[in-house]
């Protein structure tokens, strides 16, 4: 029987999305991530049940949070080191200003989105329109946000989180079989992952990708270059700000809220096969990047292994991702230290990257 025309349209593009997923790393990242769930039931066989389960997806749904939004940023060329800052800036201010009072909660909620939408667009200005490198931008947005928090509160957080507040991170859809409970911070995480494919394979997310892969090129055709990493910043650090809401809510405060997790992100998103430098990687590896780095940390749990491991486990993770794309050809400068165009008329196109 000769296949139909939509036989073979359907077939060549499920081969095809088949095809695109084995290169931006996701099978590889989904391999990874079942070998260590299986080196998981080997020391606690009960992982596997509901209610374990779901405290796994409820502690790692802040860091598929936040690598969606590192994602943004690092497929479109750039970096963002203040997210682990801005959330420790929008828990600690968040307690404060709450202070335990019910009232406050969506208010204080809806000021720390504007907070996280002026915090990514001044990243993205300055790094657009001003030209100071991405790297050197968000890190001085970290060290700021970083003095100004312990400034204010004197290095001692104060106030309290509501309940209502903390439900996001700590509460779910109880009495579920099976599962006991669905943690809402799992649905969250749900969503935006769909929202970030669906975002992906808009003109905008196709746009975005393009920018990462060749900056000159994109402007030739079209694309408003400094416009799109702007907004992937605003993504980012509007991310950032939903995870605060949830590690808030799982975690409480302390002094010590948001550390490191800038890097722990990131290591997530190379995890899933996402290259530096920008124009490779899907949003569902660099969410199952996350899943894996988390499942990782939970099997040194299993092993007994310190906390203070898993920096080295990331620096390990990042060396040998980036390595491993240089050796295929993939890598591209992670910053390119120049003048970036608004016009393709700026520059020739002898200096492109590619």
């Amino acid at each position: 029987m000769t296949p139909t025309p939509t036989q073979d349209t359907r077939g060549s593009g499920a081969l095809a999305a088949l095809a695109a997923l084995g290169r931006g790393g996701t099978a590889t990242v989904a391999l990874l991530l079942a070998l260590i769930f299986a080196g998981i039931a080997t020391q606690n066989p009960s992982f596997f049940e509901g209610p374990p389960l779901m405290a796994f997806a409820q502690k790692a749904a802040p860091l598929v949070v936040l690598a969606i939004g590192q994602y943004l940023v690092i497929v479109s060329g750039e970096f963002d080191l203040s997210v682990g800052s801005l959330v420790g800036a929008q828990v600690v201010v968040a307690a404060r200003l709450i202070d335990g009072r019910e009232d406050m909660t969506l208010p204080v909620i809806g000021l720390m989105m504007l907070f996280g939408l002026a915090v990514g667009l001044v990243n993205g200005l300055v790094t657009t329109l001003l030209r100071v490198p991405s790297i050197i931008t968000t890190l001085g947005t970290m060290l700021i946000l970083f003095g100004a928090v312990r400034y204010w509160t004197g290095g001692a957080p104060t106030g309290a989180l509501s309940e209502s507040f903390r439900a996001f991170g700590r509460r779910g859809i109880e009495g579920v079989p099976v599962l006991g409970e669905i943690p809402w911070a799992l649905l969250i995480a749900l969503v935006l992952t769909v929202g970030a494919v669906l975002c992906m394979r808009s003109p905008f997310g196709r746009s975005l990708v393009a920018t990462g892969d060749n900056d000159v090129a994109a402007a030739f055709s079209g694309v408003r270059v400094w416009r799109v990493r702007t907004m992937a910043f605003v993504g980012s650090s509007l991310m950032a700000t939903v995870a605060a809401v949830l590690i808030g809510g799982y975690a409480g405060v302390t002094a010590q809220v948001g550390d490191g997790l800038e890097f722990t992100a990131i290591t997530a998103v190379v995890l899933g096969g996402v290259v530096l430098g920008g124009g490779r990687g899907t949003v569902v590896a660099a969410v199952l990047g996350a899943l894996t780095l988390e499942a990782l940390f939970t099997l040194f749990t299993q092993f007994y292994l310190p906390s203070t491991f898993q920096p080295s486990v990331q620096g390990l993770i990042i060396i040998a991702a980036v390595a491993y794309a240089a050796r295929r050809g993939d890598l591209r400068l992670p910053e390119r230290l120049r003048r970036r165009p608004d016009h393709p008329t700026e520059r020739s196109l002898g200096t492109s990257r590619r």
